[in-house]
């Protein structure tokens, strides 16, 4: 294998030159602020986890998980998302705070998917996570977040498709009871979004042709509330009846949030279906054909860290609003330059920590001496100042001796 060249990185990493830079901090700023005035107090945890813990509690699949050994051979992992993390924090460090806790975080994640063209090994999520409530207002308030920050975040079109997992599962049990891994392929189609290979899947099924439109029946269901009287009589599953009811219950607190012109019910939105237990939803931008923001119930997750609790959140995909959105507003605050000769250097760099301690930013620069040949960067500055945009140009001394 030949070595890399000095500017190569690993394939699926990038660099984030300074625009790039600024718009990520503005959308990160923008984001922790909306969840914190909702109440979400902000963590941060390690970059590196134990795989026997949040590495197998992980909902991303054991090949996407970058692994690694420390001195002992135990096996480490780099954290594929933070919903896991913060199960353990919730389970350990904050056992003793009152319920139901609210968190959020903005932190880079990695997944190894480095086969898959386009895709990124690393990349970053700001996301919410809200453990010890199991009430539709509690799906309905994660979900109205998700609104809020998709706007605080410069998406201005967009929209939600909320689901809930108990509803297929009771209706593939109504027509297929006991039949796991047929259970698992329709399941896996809806996942996929493959409708016609899941059409396929139903037909592949030795079932009456009633039986087989009860299950083609889900891909309509799809729309406003109406969808909620729809679902109520395609299945007579005591589960799927509780499950449509649930999520009923959280649109109608949606409603009374006013964001329910966001918000679509599709029953054909399972998210995770081996990590959600109950509602889950994504979010997708006028702009983009893949989700901006995903989410939902996971109640089995903490138990797993020893503490059984109920869970709810969801996760905005920052990478994808940065390159794919562009209804962030920047100010680029350009900075003051302070431009000095030799002799006046105490001055210059004085009144440039003055300037600084009140908010102001700057950047000092050295002017060349007289009969100096002057560099291409000296040239710039000097010359209008076009290698620096500055907002304004204090100059103590000049080369010709004049100046401030």
């Amino acid at each position: 294998m030949s070595k890399p060249k000095g500017f190569e990185k690993p394939t699926g990493f990038r660099d984030y030159t300074p625009h790039v830079v600024t718009k990520l901090r503005t959308i990160e700023r923008n984001v922790l602020e909306c969840m914190e005035r909702w109440g979400y107090r902000q963590i941060i945890t390690p970059t590196i986890e134990y795989y026997d813990t949040v590495g197998v509690a992980s909902s991303t699949s054991d090949r996407k998980l970058f692994k690694l050994l420390n001195s002992r051979g135990t096996t480490l992992v780099l954290r594929s998302d933070l919903t896991a993390p913060i199960a353990r924090v919730v389970s350990s460090l904050l056992k003793d705070e009152e319920l139901p806790l609210r968190l959020s975080y903005h932190a880079n994640v990695f997944r190894s998917i480095e086969e898959e063209a386009g895709r990124e090994a690393e990349f970053f999520q700001t996301g919410v996570e809200l453990v010890g409530d199991d009430s539709p207002e509690a799906d309905a308030e994660v979900v109205a977040l998700a609104i809020a920050s998709l706007q605080a975040a410069g998406v201005s079109s967009f929209k939600i498709a909320m689901g809930h997992m108990g509803f297929l599962n009771g209706l593939l049990e109504e027509v297929i009871p006991g039949k796991t891994v047929q259970q698992e392929q329709l399941k896996e189609g809806l996942l996929g979004r493959d409708y016609v290979g899941y059409r396929q899947s139903i037909e592949a099924l030795d079932l009456e042709p009633k039986l087989k439109e009860q299950l083609e029946a889900i891909l309509r269901l799809r729309g406003g509330k109406e969808v909620c009287t729809h679902a109520a009589e395609l299945s007579s599953s005591t589960e799927a009846a509780q499950s449509i009811a649930h999520l009923c219950a959280v649109f109608e607190v949606l409603e009374a949030y006013g964001v329910s012109e966001h918000v679509l019910i599709d029953l054909t939105m399972i998210g995770d279906f081996s990590y959600y237990t109950g509602m889950t939803f994504e979010g997708y931008a006028a702009e983009l054909g893949s989700p901006v923001c995903s989410g939902g119930r996971y109640d089995n997750l903490l138990q797993q860290f020893g503490r059984s609790l109920p869970a709810t959140g969801f996760a905005l995909k920052t990478n994808r609003i940065i390159d794919g959105v562009h209804g962030i507003t920047m100010e680029e605050k350009k900075p003051v330059l302070i431009q000095y000769t030799s002799e006046r250097r105490a001055e210059a760099l004085t009144e440039a920590a003055r300037l600084r301690s009140i908010g102001q930013n700057v950047v000092t620069f050295l002017l060349p001496e007289a009969g100096a040949e002057a560099s291409t960067t000296t040239a710039g500055a000097v010359a209008g100042n076009k290698s620096i945009q500055a907002e304004q140009v204090i100059t103590y001394g000049s080369k010709n001796g004049g100046g401030r």
